[in-house]
């Protein structure tokens, strides 16, 4: 979550070192230079085909196992890249109309086409940061425009020691690393996330690369959505969260980035990718 863009790009120009994923800010920032330092390699599969930027995060088009070609096509990112702000604590966003655009990427990294929302299907920072876009488009619509297939949610949780990669449509970038284990509770100011992703150091992910799919390397599957790190080393604070075990444990891990994972999700869609939050196994929080 930590910086705003503007601000994280400033401290990349200053400083010439990484900072962790950004927060949502509702300027469109300046055309974004290559950051200097390089990524270890992603997996020959994974490529940015179906990934988007948006005017401050990164985002990708993701359907749902049971997801048919002519449904309205989904747009996923974080709960703290929406353009209307952060959501409150307890906030949960349901069918807020929308007409945001988003810049589709291909395979190389290039920007082909712009998409557009309907809506905002659901968004929250409570539990998990997550933002779901429905868009004008349906799935079928977008690969005829553009030759381009939607990334699919996997419906199941991932396991320590997957090899994964984070790709940001934003900065058409990619960071490949493994899961190194889960937190039971991830803490940063007056948030809280349940059971995250904590990525092996590898992974050092940058402002920008908020929403960004996190991807299994051997299924081509998202299995998380890339949200924030520990910049350094503060403890439980803004731009720097903690670890908090069920026994109430603390641990700090200055470096170390996370993603919330999104194996939930699409038990709480229907048919024609409709959002149902009363479906049976549905355990996104409700409004």
């Amino acid at each position: 979550m930590n910086k705003p863009l503007l601000a994280a790009l400033a401290t990349l120009a200053v400083t010439g070192v990484g900072v962790a994923p950004a927060a949502a800010s509702s300027a469109a920032p300046a055309a974004p230079a290559a950051p200097a330092s390089s990524a270890a390699p992603a997996a020959r599969a994974v490529s940015f085909a179906g990934t988007v930027a948006l005017s401050n995060c990164s985002g990708s088009v993701v359907r749902l196992p049971a997801s048919e070609d002519d449904d309205p096509a989904l747009v996923m990112s974080n709960g703290h890249c929406l353009e209307t702000g952060f959501p409150a604590v307890g906030e949960v966003v349901v069918d807020q109309p929308s007409s945001r655009s988003l810049g589709l990427l291909n395979a190389s990294g290039t920007r082909v086409g712009t998409l557009r929302a309907s809506k905002i299907a659901y968004a929250t920072m409570t539990d998990t940061d997550v933002s779901l876009y429905q868009l004008t488009s349906t799935y079928a619509q977008i690969r005829g425009s553009y030759g381009i297939s939607p990334l699919t949610l996997n419906d199941t949780r991932p396991t320590a020691g997957t090899a994964i990669t984070v790709v940001s449509g934003y900065w058409k970038r990619t960071y490949a690393c493994n899961v190194d284990g889960f937190a039971y509770r991830l803490k940063e100011g007056e948030w809280t996330w349940k059971d995250s992703v904590r990525y092996t150091s590898a992974c050092q992910t940058i402002g920008g690369t908020s929403g960004s799919p996190v991807v299994d390397n051997a299924t081509g599957k998202v299995v998380a959505v890339n949200n924030t790190g520990n910049e350094d080393g503060g403890r439980c604070t803004d731009n720097n969260p903690c670890e908090v075990a069920e026994d109430g444990t603390v641990t700090v891990r200055e470096g170390i980035n996370y993603g919330q994972q999104t194996y939930q999700i699409p038990a709480c869609f229907g048919l024609d990718n409709k959002l149902d939050l009363s479906r049976s196994g549905c355990v996104l929080p409700k409004p």
